[in-house]
C-alpha cells in the first residue's frame, strides 16, 4: 500500500526560482510513478506555490507566520513544527533543498531514525557566514546522503564534509522546441540583473565587437534590492551601444527569445547549476560562458559545443564571440552538438537518478 511508502520533500519555498522548479519537477515525478504517497512540507516565510504540482501531493504548512522581528522565536517554532510534522508523516526518506535551510531540517530531526538527504543548489564554495558554515560542517555529516549538482561541487564538498555518500545529479533541463521563426542577429543573456551575473561586463565586451548589425538582448529584472538596470543603461550610453542593447525586463515567454537568437552569452561568476545555459543549448544555441564555479564546465565542452572562458579574460571572450558572429557554419555546428549533448539532462532521466539514489 502507498501508506507504507510515504516520502517527504522539504523546502522553504515553491515561488518562482531554479531550485523551486527542480523540486516541483521531482515531486511530480514521484507522484506520477504511483509508487509513493508524496508529502511536501513548505515552511519558509512565503508559502505560496508558483509551480504546478500534482493534485495528489499532500502539502503541509505551519499554522503560524514566520515573524522576522522575532526571528529566534520563529526559528525555534519552525524546528518544532518540522520535527513534529515529519515524525507524524513517518516517511521512508526526507529530501531537503537549500544550503541555508538544510541545516534547519537536519537539526529538527536529530535523534530520529528518518533518513535525510540534502542538496545545496548554489555555488559550492560560497561562504554563508560563520554561523551557517559552522552548522553545515556540524550537521551535514549526519545526513544519509548529499546530492551535488556538478563534478566541481563534488570535489569541494568531499574536502569540506566528512561524508562517504555523495551523488552528482545535474538539474533537469526542459526541452526548448525549435520554431519556424526567423532568427535575428541577437546575442542573448538570461539572468536577473544582479552584480554576480555581470551583465555590465557583457555590455563592455559587446562594445568591443565588430558587429554593427548585431544586438545584445538582456532578459531579466532588478533583484535583491540591487537597482542595476539604470546604471547599466547609462554604461551602454557611455560606450555608444545603447541603441543596440535591449533590456527586456521579466518575460514569461523565454522560449521566444531562445528561438530568435543566434548566440547565448553568459558572464556570471557565481552559479550552482546554470539552467539557462542548458535551456539555450536545448534550443540549439552555441554558448560562450565564463568557466565559473560551478556548472558551465558540466554542460559545455570547450571548442566542441561552445566556448568556456576563464573568468576575467575579457579579450578572449570578445575573440570567441567574434568567431561565432563571423562564422555561421561554426554557430550551426556548435548549436547542433549542444542540442544533442544536453539530452543527458532530460527530465525523467534526472528524476530517476534522484529516485534510485535516495531509495537504495
Amino acid at each position: 500500500m502507498l501508506e507504507n511508502k510515504r516520502v517527504c520533500f522539504v523546502i522553504h519555498s515553491l515561488l518562482a526560482g531554479g531550485m523551486e522548479r527542480v523540486m516541483s519537477e521531482i515531486i511530480n515525478y514521484f507522484s506520477q510513478t504511483k509508487k509513493y504517497q508524496v508529502h511536501l512540507v513548505l515552511y519558509g516565510i512565503k508559502r505560496e506555490i508558483f509551480y504546478t504540482i500534482a493534485d495528489d501531493i499532500i502539502v503541509h504548512k505551519p499554522n503560524f507566520e514566520f515573524d522576522n522581528s522575532k526571528r529566534t522565536l520563529s526559528t525555534l517554532k519552525t524546528i518544532r513544527f518540522l520535527r513534529k510534522k515529519i515524525k507524524e508523516i513517518n516517511p521512508i526518506f526526507v529530501l531537503s533543498f537549500g544550503e541555508r535551510w538544510n541545516s534547519l531540517v537536519l537539526l529538527s530531526l536529530l535523534g530520529t531514525s528518518i533518513p535525510v538527504f540534502v542538496s545545496d543548489r548554489s555555488q559550492p564554495d560560497k561562504s554563508l557566514g560563520v554561523k551557517d558554515d559552522f552548522l553545515r560542517k556540524l550537521l551535514y555529516p549526519k545526513a544519509k546522503g548529499i546530492i551535488v549538482q556538478t563534478k566541481k561541487a563534488l570535489e569541494i564538498y568531499q574536502r569540506m564534509y566528512n561524508h562517504r555518500n555523495f551523488k552528482v545529479i545535474g538539474n533537469p533541463i526542459r526541452p526548448i522546441s525549435e520554431t519556424e521563426i526567423e532568427k535575428e542577429n541577437y546575442i542573448l543573456m538570461v539572468g536577473r540583473y544582479i552584480k554576480s551575473k555581470q551583465q555590465n561586463k557583457l555590455i563592455e565586451i559587446f562594445s568591443k565587437l565588430n558587429a554593427p548589425n548585431w544586438k545584445l538582448v538582456l532578459l531579466g529584472y532588478d533583484h535583491l534590492k540591487q537597482n542595476n538596470q539604470s546604471e547599466w543603461e547609462k554604461l551602454g550610453t557611455d560606450l555608444n551601444v545603447s541603441d543596440r542593447v535591449l533590456f527586456t525586463g521579466k518575460q514569461d515567454d523565454v522560449e521566444y527569445y531562445y528561438g530568435i537568437s543566434k548566440i547565448f552569452a553568459f558572464t556570471s561568476i557565481s552559479e550552482g547549476f546554470p539552467n539557462v545555459i542548458g535551456e539555450a543549448m536545448s534550443a540549439g544555441l552555441p554558448v560562450v560562458s565564463y568557466d565559473c564555479i560551478a556548472g558551465p564546465s558540466d554542460l559545455i565542452s570547450d571548442n566542441v559545443n561552445g566556448f568556456l572562458i576563464p573568468i576575467n579574460e575579457d579579450n578572449l571572450f570578445v575573440e570567441k564571440l567574434q568567431c561565432l558572429i563571423d562564422n555561421p557554419d561554426i554557430r550551426n555546428l556548435f548549436g547542433d552538438r549542444a542540442k544533442k549533448s544536453i539530452q543527458q539532462f532530460e527530465l525523467n532521466y534526472i528524476c530517476k537518478q534522484f529516485e534510485e539514489f535516495i531509495t537504495s
